[in-house]
């Protein structure tokens, strides 16, 4: 455990740079608030590392089989489980990292997940929206639960780091190659589907978005997004484990052994019988109190809450009006969240899971909500701002009339 603790400051001091880099070119980044990020995840990293010394955690698999059953390095290299032993074989079999050393520096990955999706957050909103008073950027980025499930050795971690580059690289695409290049081959490596669902989400976003380009960069778009679908196509459903020339059967049968499989690992809720928006429901907002058997069940009842009150705020008229004209990225981060959503409500019945998995998606309903609340100070601001100038011109129109007379 003390090369852990030793570890835990040496990545410190990795970030530093890393951070100071970032400050330069974004002002209004305050590198003492990522390093109070850091502490706080590393702090869930030995929450999650005591978690497993009484319960069965993956970390523990990956770990070993890094250990003992690769040859070499490159024969790990491939999509799934093994890109995790790909990831930690150079630390593990070159530099002779434990168990908990490894642990650590996933979590670090983790890390970095975060301070990019707070980059993405920060520069795609004018104003910094309340929540009772409060700072919802900084609330988002310190909910348990997210800090939990990316502070350990697994997908989970990898995952969270490489959405976080990829929809910081797609905010100026042709400025953030190498961040695109990272995210995308993370995103991949761990969950083929959602690159998939992300990349489909910023073509329908880019073409339906209100920024003003060029019409044949929209068409370019399009037609890339197209291609990407049809070349990854069969690749993507064979890794799902779907017969490419039998979709819909195969479908059906892969979501009925899964949800079998799920319920019989505990936590099960049988969700066949369920409509779509009762399954959506479960999907974002359960755990509540009532499903929830022990500590961790009932923090993660309290986050479900929060997204719960968040989710409402969009229950309104000007909704329709925002998401019409709203700008790429939102529309993108829309197009994610429901789509993912709606695919994994279809495999998932077990709420052990799915606190899991939603894990990599709701920041992306977070952001549309708190860019829709944005979009409303701005329309208030304006407003006022209106109300002000005819205030003057009446003011300045009675001044010259009485100087007339």
């Amino acid at each position: 455990m003390l090369g852990a603790f030793i570890l835990i400051f040496i990545l410190f001091g990795v970030s530093q740079p890393i951070l100071n880099s970032i400050q330069q070119r974004h002002k209004f980044v305050k590198a003492g608030f990522l390093n109070q990020m850091y502490w706080y995840h590393m702090l869930f990293g030995g929450i999650y590392y005591s978690y497993t010394l009484v319960a069965r955690s993956d970390s523990v698999n990956y770990y070993n089989k890094t250990l003992k059953y690769w040859p070499t390095w490159g024969s790990a290299f491939s999509p799934g489980t093994d890109f995790m032993e790909w990831m930690a074989f150079p630390f593990v079999r070159y530099l002779n990292f434990n168990y908990e050393m490894t642990m650590f520096l996933f979590t670090w990955f983790g890390f970095l997940g975060f301070v990019y999706f707070y980059l993405f957050f920060k520069e795609n909103l004018r104003f910094n929206p309340k929540f009772e008073g409060y700072d919802a950027i900084t609330i988002f980025m310190f909910l348990p639960n997210m800090h939990f499930w990316t502070a350990s050795l697994g997908k989970g971690a990898v995952i969270f780091c490489g959405i976080g580059f990829l929809v910081y690289g797609l905010s100026w695409p042709g400025k953030r190659i190498p961040h695109l290049a990272i995210g995308g081959l993370l995103t991949y490596m761990v969950r083929p589907h959602i690159l998939f669902a992300i990349v489909i989400g910023m073509g329908v976003g880019f073409i339906l978005g209100k920024e003003k380009v060029p019409a044949y960069q929209k068409y370019l778009t399009a037609i890339g997004g197209l291609v990407i679908s049809i070349l990854v196509y069969d690749q993507l459903l064979t890794y799902l484990g779907y017969d490419p020339n039998n979709i819909v059967e195969s479908f059906e049968e892969e979501s009925g052994l899964n949800a079998q499989r799920l319920q019989s690992a505990g936590s099960g809720v049988d969700m066949s019988s369920y409509s779509l928006p009762m399954k959506l429901f479960t999907f974002w907002f359960r755990p509540l109190f009532v499903d929830s058997p022990n500590l961790l069940g009932i923090f993660v009842s309290m986050e479900n809450l929060l997204y719960i009150y968040m989710f409402s705020r969009v229950l309104n008229k000007d909704f329709i009006k925002f998401i019409k004209g709203a700008p790429a990225m939102v529309k993108m981060s829309g197009i994610v969240f429901i789509s993912i959503s709606i695919s994994m409500t279809f495999v998932m019945s077990n709420l052990g899971i799915i606190i899991r998995q939603k894990s990599q998606i709701m920041y992306f309903m977070l952001f549309v909500v708190i860019a829709f609340m944005d979009w409303q100070k701005t329309n208030k601001m304006r407003k006022r701002l209106e109300i002000y100038n005819r205030i003057v011109e009446e003011e300045q129109r009675n001044r010259e009339l009485s100087e007339s007379k």
